[in-house]
């Protein structure tokens, strides 16, 4: 399996650099060696590459703390759970890559109108993908019964996307474009560090599976609420109150599909989230609006 994934990324690896070879190949006379941008560029890229082994972590760590603690079998189920809530960030990951070259090329004032208009047309997305929640998990309980135990845990985890998917899309290419590397490194090891002390504290001392994986919906839910905070004050703009409304939504979520278990956990969140609509319904109106003007431009 290593071998076939490192064949893999070594003809990706020459694909691309075919399909930009107007880049990768030059001759060496138009060479040029700019010590001060080199220094910035090779600073930057590694807080990024920090910061991206930090947010890897976060959820590593709370995994090896279920595989030391409890058995392979629960920690199998479990990594299963995990692959249903990640599908969706394959898509998510995907989009996110454009985002940043965009935001490169717009001034300051686009920027804010952008994000605005972004996050209100993304939360509507992965927060309605909330609903699909017990279809989902009907479908692969009857698929793989042997594992219908351990999709009770998909209460906890499916939400884990909608945070996940807000980091990839829109703050993490904003902090980037404002180059806020160090922001995205510290809040990053802050949370990795905050994992590591809840999954001690779950694992070794309560010895609880439930909030050992709760932990994971709460740290990352935790790290975009602060680096979307710091976000917002460099922008100006106010999202305190749409955080407070998706943190809400999420826990009805969670409260619902974990002690209900049922299709009424559909209808519940399915009111909730209609409830979310009205409240939201100029922003979204607006929002909708701003994105026919663009297409039609």
């Amino acid at each position: 399996m290593i071998i076939a994934d490192l064949i893999g990324k070594l003809i990706s690896l020459i694909y691309a650099s075919y399909l930009c070879k107007d880049i990768v190949i030059n001759r060496f006379s138009d060479f040029q060696l700019n010590l001060n941008e080199t220094t910035k560029n090779i600073s930057a890229g590694i807080k990024l590459m920090f910061a991206n082994i930090a947010s890897i972590l976060i959820i590593g760590i709370v995994k090896f703390g279920i595989e030391r603690t409890w058995d392979v079998s629960t920690f199998g189920k479990i990594s299963l759970t995990l692959s249903v809530s990640n599908m969706t960030m394959v898509f998510i990951n995907a989009v996110g890559i454009i985002m940043f070259p965009i935001l490169r090329r717009t001034n300051q004032e686009k920027r804010i109108n952008i994000y605005t208009n972004m996050r209100d047309f993304l939360m509507m997305i992965l927060l309605g993908l909330l609903m699909l929640y017990y279809p989902i998990k009907s479908f692969v309980s009857a698929w793989l019964p042997q594992y219908a135990d351990s999709l009770k845990y998909m209460a906890l985890l499916f939400p884990i996307f909608i945070y996940e998917g807000k980091m990839a899309l829109l703050i993490n290419p904003y902090l980037k474009t404002l180059r806020k590397e160090q922001m995205m490194l510290k809040v990053n090891i802050i949370t990795m560090i905050l994992s590591l002390f809840l999954t001690l504290v779950t694992t070794l001392v309560f010895r609880s599976l439930d909030f050992t994986i709760l932990n994971i919906v709460v740290l990352l839910s935790l790290r975009s609420f602060v680096a979307e905070y710091y976000l917002a004050n460099e922008l100006k703009i106010a999202v305190v109150k749409d955080i407070i409304l998706e943190l809400s939504l999420t826990l009805i979520f969670i409260l619902s599909g974990w002690f209900i278990n049922s299709w009424l956990t559909t209808l519940i969140f399915t009111g909730s989230y209609l409830c979310y609509l009205i409240i939201k319904r100029k922003d979204i109106i607006n929002t909708i609006g701003n994105i026919k003007t663009l297409i039609k431009a």
